[in-house]
């Protein structure tokens, strides 16, 4: 010790270094190493043995404002945090407690132990048992959180989801907050200790008890009282007590309803009877309807055949529409059943969902819960009459109802129509659609050309209400006339040239080539010879080139004429002075000579 001391300080002297401590009267003995090894390992075993993570019984040795002091056998005591014993009043010394070792010795040399830690190990353990077993716990709700609560259960936080609260859907979790409910442990997380619980899940086991026992009594025929919890576009939800029922859209009015908020509200208590219902499926089918007489039993003795009686559109097809004279009563309006008139009728163009109509019952069989109605039926036959109110070459006005590649339809009145063809438009111009000449929805000016009082059909004209300009044209577009005109439409055939008067004619494309080569283009006006004109097919055709190529042929012609009348011209001379030769003698040759030499010199 002394040579140690000197060693670490050798600048301090004191009075009893050289003092063996190690000898004293009472003790006189020193261990060696192996002895001191021996006898501390005796002196351990006199303690507890314990681990980290070890849990232990320990008694309550001591309390203070902070800690409470706790001995487990150890060789040393350890210090637990009083928060961690808050939940039980009245601790004293002498109480056992159950602790978890944490640190047999922390940083310090303590041994650090824990009351929380072993709390919630013990809690786990717990929890995993009720999972296993399915065995309701109670626990407290200490606070919201995302998507849900937290739950104190045997100290441990656990998960209660939104969904798992109650069988309705809760929108305030606040209003749970602090209160004690029983729950089921339905979800476990064994890594990290982690636990899902419900209490809806105890509410539909109560629920499905009651379940067993209503299904157990359930009868076809049976009258139940439900309250209406939900409310869907099919139908509505029941709750009969327990069980759930579903009334469907058509077993909730005989009439014809859009949605069964119509005539329901959520909460409203009423009377049912079970149609049919599946134990394994657990679907029981209700009906509100069939409590009341079937509308076609009670039905009015004024609805009979003949009858005219008033309703609203409530389902339009391709085919007609049903009209409902009174709820769960409807009858058909056929599209042949709509107008007198013999043209096609959208129904869904006629009719109206909702809106009210007039109509005439044609047909009406009980036992088959049929009825057909007429609306055109309302009013007489306007064909029994067509003749004296239409007759042939009458001039009238209609509406344009429909057009059609090949024609207009008329109306002139409701169900009495015709039909005008898209030649019978114009006497002049050809128009390749009718929506050219009109449009749906105009008034337009027409002529009776024919009736077919046995189809419903009239043939109407519009052209026809004037003289055919056609027959006192003819002179003015006479073969070989000339006339300025304008091409107002051209393709790889020809060009449409529009000519005075409103009239239209052709030029083939071989017909438009110009003097200098190029070609009559769209909108030019240019001078058009007529080559053909024809009365009956109303056709005229044109020429552009043959203008230019007949001046051309004219001059060359004329060149050819001023040619042969020169040629004939000196044929002539030259006979005249054969002849006069021929009457000469010998003696004239003086004569002669001086002629052929005045010939000669061009005199």
């Amino acid at each position: 010790m002394e040579e140690n001391n000197t060693l670490a300080n050798p600048l301090t002297v004191s009075a009893h270094d050289d003092f063996d401590w190690s000898i004293d009267k009472r003790n006189v003995a020193r261990y060696n190493n192996e002895e001191q090894l021996k006898y501390d390992a005796v002196y351990e075993g006199t303690f507890k043995q314990i681990t980290d993570g070890e849990m232990v019984q320990g008694t309550v040795v001591g309390l203070t404002k902070t800690d409470v002091v706790i001995n487990i056998g150890f060789k040393s005591d350890g210090l637990v945090s009083l928060n961690e014993f808050r939940d039980l009043h009245g601790l004293k010394t002498g109480d056992v407690v159950e602790v978890m070792v944490v640190e047999k010795e922390d940083r310090e040399g303590h041994l650090h132990l824990s009351r929380k830690q072993a709390r919630i190990t013990r809690a786990w353990e717990r929890i995993v048992e009720m999972h296993k077993s399915g065995e309701v716990v109670s626990g407290l709700v200490t606070s919201k959180t995302k998507g849900g609560l937290i739950v104190d259960i045997m100290g441990m936080e656990t998960f209660l989801p939104g969904s798992q609260i109650d069988v309705k859907p809760v929108t305030d979790y606040d209003q749970f907050v602090g209160k004690t409910m029983e729950f089921k442990v339905v979800k476990i997380n064994e890594t990290i200790k982690n636990a899902v619980v419900s209490h809806k899940a105890l509410i539909e086991s109560d629920i499905e008890a009651q379940r067993a026992e209503i299904m157990g009594k359930l009868e076809k025929g049976q009258v139940l009282e439900g309250t209406i919890k939900n409310i869907t576009d099919f139908g509505a939800f029941l709750d009969l007590g327990g069980v759930d029922g579903l009334l469907y859209i058509t077993d909730i009015s005989w009439g014809r309803i859009s949605h069964p908020s119509e005539v329901l509200k959520l909460d409203q208590k009423l009377n049912v009877v079970v149609l049919d219902f599946d134990d394994e499926k657990r679907r029981i089918s209700l009906g509100l309807k069939q409590l009341t007489p079937h509308p076609w039993d009670t039905l009015s003795a004024e609805i009979v055949e003949g009858a005219n009686v008033k309703g609203r559109a409530v389902n339009i097809e391709d085919y007609g529409a049903f009209i409902e004279i009174t709820p769960g009563v409807e009858g058909l309006v056929h599209v042949s059943e709509i107008t007198w008139a013999n043209t096609p009728v959208n129904a869904k163009e006629f009719f109206k969902l909702g809106d009210e109509y007039e109509a005439k019952v044609v047909t009406l069989d009980k036992d088959s819960r049929k009825m057909s109605l007429s609306i055109k039926q309302l009013t007489s036959d306007p064909w029994n009459i067509i003749g004296d109110k239409y007759p042939v070459s009458s001039r009238h006005t209609g509406l344009v109802k429909n057009i059609t590649p090949y024609g207009v339809f008329v109306e002139l009145e409701p169900g009495i129509g015709g039909m005008i063809h898209i030649s019978d438009l114009s006497w002049l111009k050809r128009y390749n659609h009718p929506t050219e000449f009109t449009k749906s929805g105009s008034q337009i000016d027409i002529m009776i050309l024919n009736i077919d009082k046995e189809n419903r059909k009239l043939q109407l004209g519009h052209k026809q209400l004037e003289e055919d300009p056609w027959n006192s044209l003819q002179e003015t577009f006479a073969i070989g006339s000339i006339h300025e005109g304008t091409v107002v439409k051209k393709d790889d055939k020809g060009a449409v040239v529009q000519l005075p008067y409103g009239l239209e004619g052709f030029a083939p494309a071989r017909h438009l080539a110009k003097e200098d080569g190029k070609t009559v283009v769209a909108d030019e006006t240019a001078q058009f010879v007529v080559i053909e004109f024809d009365r009956n097919e109303k056709r005229i055709v044109l020429s552009h080139a043959r203008i230019w190529e007949q001046v051309a042929a004219d001059e060359k012609e004329a060149v050819v004429k001023e040619k042969k009348a020169d040629a004939a011209k000196t044929k002539k001379a030259v006979k005249d002075i054969q002849n006069k030769v021929e009457k000469s003698t010998l003696g004239d040759l003086g004569v002669l000579a001086e002629l052929k030499k005045k010939m000669e010199g061009g005199e």
